[in-house]
């Protein structure tokens, strides 16, 4: 039996290990990060080829830079699995997403190396400014380093972010942009990389300055001609203007996948932030999938990946089963803008993840991804809608909380037709606390002139679909991550009326009041409380606002008891608007609002972590049960 060689991944703990090996070694460290990546991926699921893509980034920037008395922000956290496994946390990489093991994105409560949480785009460079402000404050030294992709760019608050810097001229702040998407030709790209190492050479510096003081002595506009002379340079051979232009010192672009490349440029850089010449910005040229070819061949596919093989890049096939939410979504909404030509749909980057790629297919011309812009997607769609047009902006609900002043401002007050579907609502599994869907109910049935719906089951999705898109004013439905239920889908899609609740079952003791698909949940804990002798009403709200006080005023007066059961956050959800409504009803009843209580939920098992919550049918029955004989729960 062989001992197994050892790697020499093994002997890195920190990164201060890191820093302790040759360079050539440090390639060999990057070359065996990237072959666990990928076999540990492809057992477990997660984002491959953004975190392939900036092995060598992160490998460098922990190389050169005082981690973790430097800070360093990764933009979203989906990039940062070389971070992980280079701060400790290799020997736990299997347990990524599952309960009680690491979050697949950066957790501050998780190792002091994640100086910032991430699992949203655009933030990076805000928090690292603020970061390398507090240092100046409190005389403390070391540099901020915030990591973002070009899609992260595309975020205004980047470009907040950015202007506030170069106007801070904050010395101490190095923003490194991962570009893996800008088409530079291999020539250029060659020339700037190797130019842009040279311009921060310290000795190409040096030599600038005594020409500086040299072209003093000359008449007074000579150093002026100089300077426009260096930056026309720069320009010419890079697209670095648009930084320059808000303060910062461009250095790029570099080639992101080339260790020796890297070296030498961040070590100019952090020179150049140890001589007060910041804030840098870093322009890195990278690959997605690099350095693994089927997801260096298809990028897009293999973003998030489920468990495939190695050799091959094939993906293990899932059983067969209902079609996705997001998959009933798209399809409905393409069949019904072949009815109507108004129909416009809108995403901020995540047309696959939303269902809107099959919408996009069918209707190239009235599909639009604005980029990980959810404000502009929002107030873009209110212009369309005031112009006649019926956007239909697709957002996972936690992202949609981006947007809320220009949901408030620029959709419900001046009541415009916009009808936002809102993706991955309630518990997300192994995405964690950053993408639970929890807060929508209570951050949009306040607003004016909103209607807030939830559909049982994917037939119902469809309906709902275009009762929204029906409804002359601003309409959201909330629908989670995963698949339906596998119930028959009516052939016709068919608006529901407005604000009437259906009714599943009927019963005289006790009701349910159920929104979204755990209204099948309470039809199964029903069922199992009629074995007992009860007679228990299980009550479909559909709508959250407006409610169908009718029908559940009629149940509550009736029955001795009502359970409300909602995936969402017990404060300001669908239990909260049934008890206004009961209480401005001067309706007495023992009630009980099972929901997602007021905590921070993890990543894990959705199943499991609707059972421990109570949301499953034995957590509904139990509730019942102590309303009506005062049994605990």
């Amino acid at each position: 039996m062989s001992v197994r060689e050892e790697k020499l991944l093994d002997r890195i703990s920190a990164p201060e290990d890191l820093r302790a090996l040759g360079a050539e070694e440090v390639a060999q460290v990057v070359s065996e990060l990237r072959a666990e990546i990928v076999a540990n991926i492809s057992r477990t699921g997660g984002h491959l080829a953004s975190s392939l893509g900036c092995v060598e980034l992160i490998t460098a920037i922990h190389r050169i830079f005082d981690t973790p008395r430097d800070r360093l922000v990764l933009d979203v956290g989906h990039q940062g699995y070389a971070h992980k496994m280079l701060t400790g946390r290799r020997d736990r990489f299997a347990s990524m997403g599952k309960e009680g093991g690491i979050a697949k994105f950066l957790r501050r409560s998780e190792s002091p190396h994640d100086h910032f949480g991430a699992g949203h785009a655009g933030t990076s460079i805000s928090a690292a400014l603020g970061m390398a402000r507090a240092f100046e404050h409190q005389k403390r030294a070391g540099c901020a380093i915030a990591l973002i992709g070009d899609g992260g760019m595309t975020a205004g608050m980047a470009f907040e972010a950015l202007n506030h810097a170069g106007h801070l001229r904050q010395k101490n702040l190095v923003v490194v942009l991962n570009d893996n998407e800008m088409s530079i030709s291999p020539n250029v790209g060659a020339l700037s990389s190797y130019l842009s190492r040279k311009l921060s050479h310290p000795m190409v510096r040096r030599v600038k300055g005594w020409a500086r003081e040299f072209l003093r002595t000359l008449p007074a506009d000579a150093l002026h001609w100089a300077q426009k002379a260096e930056d026309s340079l720069k320009v010419f051979f890079s697209p670095g203007l648009v930084f320059e232009a808000l303060g910062f010192r461009y250095v790029g672009p570099v080639q992101g996948n080339r260790m020796d490349a890297l070296l030498e440029t961040f070590a100019h850089v952090r020179q150049m932030i140890e001589n007060g010449e910041g804030p840098v910005l870093v322009h890195a040229v990278t690959s997605k999938g690099h350095g693994y070819q089927p997801a260096e061949q298809d990028p897009f596919r293999y973003h998030g990946v489920g468990a495939f093989e190695v050799e091959t890049g094939k993906f293990v096939p899932s059983k067969p089963g209902p079609p996705r939410y997001q998959d009933v979504f798209g399809d409905s909404l393409a069949r019904l803008a072949q009815e109507d030509e108004r129909i416009v749909g809108i995403t901020a980057a995540m047309a696959d993840g939303t269902g809107l790629d099959r919408f996009q297919k069918a209707f190239p011309d009235r599909f639009y991804d604005v980029g990980i812009a959810e404000q502009h997607a929002v107030t873009f769609a209110a212009g369309l809608a005031a112009e006649g047009m019926k956007p239909v902006p697709a957002i996972y609900s936690t992202f949609l909380q981006r947007a809320y002043d220009q949901i408030v401002h620029d959709v419900c007050l001046q009541n415009l037709d916009v009808t936002f579907a809102l993706d991955r609502a309630g518990i997300v599994g192994a995405d964690g606390a950053t993408h639970q869907g929890l807060f929508d109910f209570a951050y949009l049935r306040t607003l004016p002139n909103i209607v807030v719906m939830a559909p049982k089951d994917e037939n119902e999705l469809q309906h709902m679909l275009r009762t929204a898109i029906e409804y002359a004013g601003p309409a959201a439905l909330r629908f989670p991550r995963g698949n339906g239920f596998g119930v028959p889908m009516d052939p016709e899609i068919k608006a529901l009326p407005l604000g009437v609740a259906e009714l599943l079952r009927d019963g005289d003791d006790a009701a349910l009041l159920a929104i979204g698909p755990l209204a099948h949940e309470a039809l199964e804990a029903a069922a199992a409380l009629a074995s007992e002798g009860l007679s228990v009403a299980v009550l479909n709200a559909r709508f959250v606002k407006p409610l169908d006080t009718e029908r559940i005023l009629a149940l509550a007066t009736r029955c001795k008891a009502v359970v409300t059961v909602e995936e969402h956050s017990g404060m300001g959800g669908f239990g909260g608007a049934v008890l206004e409504a009961l209480a401005e009803a001067g309706v007495r009843v023992p009630t009980r609002c099972l929901a997602v209580s007021d905590r921070i939920v993890e990543h894990g098992d959705p199943k499991a972590q609707r059972a421990a919550l109570g949301l499953d049918a034995a957590g509904i029955e139990s509730a019942v049960r102590a309303l009506l004989h005062g049994a605990p729960s």
